[in-house]
């Protein structure tokens, strides 16, 4: 686009125009130069010169339709004037037809995510307006679909092509993301380049800065809409979009926000200015409005020993926290619908949360080990009590440390009731590091509840999870105290009974495929000369999978109604180019399911490959997962059958 002129894309052919059309108007920039080549230093420098409200969002429709009763659309807005080009951003909007001082929500997708319709339909269901913005320029409906591919046709200007679509223009800067159109350019970095506001090291060079003041102009455009309450409005997001939730939360206009997996746990960016600027603490520091952070217990980008520091750094005391355990980046429907049910709360002004579980641990009782106590509100029927806990924390955690960080084993621990009070037992196993505690209290919900999950999976649930905030004791407390260990290393895995579940996840509770991070743990840790075996019970014929990491091995079994007995040595376990995992040292987790993808790695020509099949018949039964030491030298054979 050519500097200093304001441009206007007319109406023809499906919704557009590619006939560009220049008009003789300067625009201002939207902020001024920063001055003396200083750029801000602080919160409150960054954000001075932006006023969200001021200009007109001249907002465009690219594509509409209705869908249930629903009102959606594709638009297209303007965010601001920068280098002398107007930057828009689009966007999906879902409207009850017939809806009339609606709460308002903005929801923003995640790093590799797109603006989707679905949320905004879903929402609308619930008497939400609710509008997904396009910040990296993605869009998905189901007939207005805009892919990298589709991207990259609109950088440059392929109008021709059928695949054409108008998406989010930038302009002369750069917030796009997954691709970024400039080779180089990455949100935490805030040096200057042709590309960006500044021509110094400035936190408005970095997307982050573009993409915040995007949603803060969504705010602005569901303000503006006859259907919407302007005093009701929420934010919520997802990985990237939960940083920038937490960025846009700080905006007076919000009145509840909903990060997940984000926005608690950029602390590390090695320029100063950064920090002080666009560290998560610096915008937690001015979130005044209620806030729910849902993080799962490994997730590597917002990490749950940043969770207490976090609610420590917010300036509301309304808060809550949802954490399920084991999960890395996704969850699953009695955690993703937390997000719903805190607007429900604060906007809707419907649903009452449960106060947040407190624990207290006491570390000298009588039998060495720790207890845990839990006070759970029983506002709503309580479900369970469950605590979770680990040793494989670290005091100081840091992006460096991920693979740690979504590796690590949390114990389940079943609380019992005494009275008001819910307690249990912590046997803690040998390693070094410090202990971690958390309690989730499962409630059932008055109505099940439809919404769209952190990836638009359609998700209903009956229940959902409040979480207490993690305690932590450092090696050295425990050893003032005199606490030892009390599980010691052990070759059985598991024995499948009782809540064995609970120290397995998934992604997907309707099949029963699990994994479990039990073996990183150096309590089952694999012995030498080891082999895996497992017995399964199964009625009719399938292919059990088990992969350890990115290996994975296929065992035939027959239908019948004993046990069958697994076993498998490490070199039955083969990755996608078929080489064999070299030995069980340094091992992540484990899992059992009946099919899986194996994936190229970034930059391979290997095409991704499916092992197992669907499996047929009632879900199977395990017994007895374990290692085994066996002479190096003896044969073994994959399967055999026990009584």
């Amino acid at each position: 686009m050519l500097p200093n002129r304001r441009h206007i894309n007319c109406l023809s052919k499906w919704g557009m125009l590619y006939l560009l059309c220049s008009v003789n108007v300067t625009l201002a920039d939207t902020l001024p130069a920063a001055t003396g080549g200083q750029a801000p230093t602080s919160f409150e420098e960054l954000w001075a010169d932006f006023d969200p409200e001021s200009e007109p969002l001249e907002v465009e429709v690219l594509h509409s339709w209705e869908q249930d009763g629903i009102a959606l659309k594709v638009v297209r807005f303007r965010v601001g004037v920068f280098k002398g080009q107007e930057s828009r951003i689009a966007a999906v909007y879902g409207v009850p037809k017939q809806g009339t001082n609606l709460p308002g929500l903005v929801q923003i997708h995640g790093g590799g995510q797109y603006a989707h319709h679905l949320p905004c339909l879903l929402n609308a269901k619930r008497g939400y307006a609710t509008l997904s913005i396009a910040w990296a320029g993605r869009i998905s409906t189901p007939d207005y679909r805009v892919g990298p591919d589709e991207v990259r046709l609109f950088w440059n200007g392929d109008v021709d092509h059928p695949d054409y679509r108008p998406t989010t223009d930038w302009g002369a800067v750069d917030g796009y993301h997954a691709p970024t159109r400039n080779q180089g350019n990455s949100f935490p970095n805030i040096r200057p380049d042709e590309w960006t506001i500044d021509r110094v090291d400035s936190p408005r060079n970095s997307g982050w800065f573009l993409c915040a003041m995007a949603a803060r102009r969504a705010l602005t455009f569901l303000q503006q809409q006859d259907q919407v309450d302007p005093d009701r409005l929420g934010v919520y997001g997802h990985s990237m979009g939960g940083k920038l939730t937490v960025m846009v939360a700080s905006d007076p206009r919000v009145k509840a926000a909903a990060p997940s997996c984000g926005g608690i746990s950029d602390r590390d960016n090695d320029h100063p200015i950064f920090r002080a600027t666009l560290g998560d603490d610096v915008s937690l520091k001015h979130i005044d409005c209620p806030i729910i952070f849902l993080s799962p217990a490994n997730d590597f980008h917002g990490r749950i020993g940043d969770l207490p520091k976090a609610i420590q750094e917010i300036s509301s005391d309304q808060w809550r926290v949802t954490c399920s355990p084991h999960h890395n980046h996704q969850d699953t429907p009695p955690f993703e619908v937390a997000s719903m049910l805190w607007f429900d709360q604060h906007l809707q002004h419907r649903f009452t949360w449960p106060q947040t579980p407190t624990t207290s641990l006491r570390l000298d009782t009588d039998h060495g080990d720790p207890v845990v106590q839990v006070d759970a509100d029983d506002s709503l029927p309580i479900r369970s009590v469950d605590v979770y806990y680990t040793r494989q924390g670290k005091e100081s955690e840091t992006s460096a440390d991920r693979d740690h960080t979504v590796h690590r084993y949390w114990y389940h621990a079943s609380a019992a009731t005494e009275g008001q009070q819910w307690i249990a037992d912590l046997p803690l196993p040998s390693d070094d590091g410090p202990l971690w505690v958390f309690a989730n209290v499962t409630y059932d919900l008055p109505h099940s509840v439809t919404g769209a999950g952190y990836y638009y999976r359609e998700y209903t649930t009956d229940r959902f999870n409040v979480s207490s905030l993690m305690l932590s004791v450092s090696k050295s407390q425990l050893d003032r105290a005199g606490v030892r260990p009390s599980v010691h290393p052990t070759q059985l895995l598991e024995d499948f009974r009782g809540d064995w579940q609970k120290r397995w996840f998934t992604y997907q509770p309707g099949h029963w495929a699990r994994r479990t991070n039990q073996v990183y743990s150096s309590t089952y840790h694999a012995p030498p000369n080891a082999r895996l075996t497992v017995d399964v019970q199964t009625q009719r014929p399938n292919t059990l999978v088990l992969a350890i990491d990115e290996h994975a091995a296929s065992v035939e079994l027959q239908g019948a109604s004993g046990w069958q007995t697994v076993v498998v040595d490490v070199n039955d376990f083969r990755d996608l180019a078929g080489d064999s995992l070299a030995d069980w040292q340094g091992i992540h987790q484990l899992t059992l399911t009946d099919t899986l993808r194996l994936k190229p790695s970034r930059g391979s020509d290997l095409k991704s490959r499916t092992i197992g099949q669907r499996w047929t018949g009632p879900d199977p039964k395990f017994r007895d997962l374990r290692w085994i030491e066996v002479d190096p030298d003896t044969d073994h054979s994959a399967t055999s059958d026990s009584p």
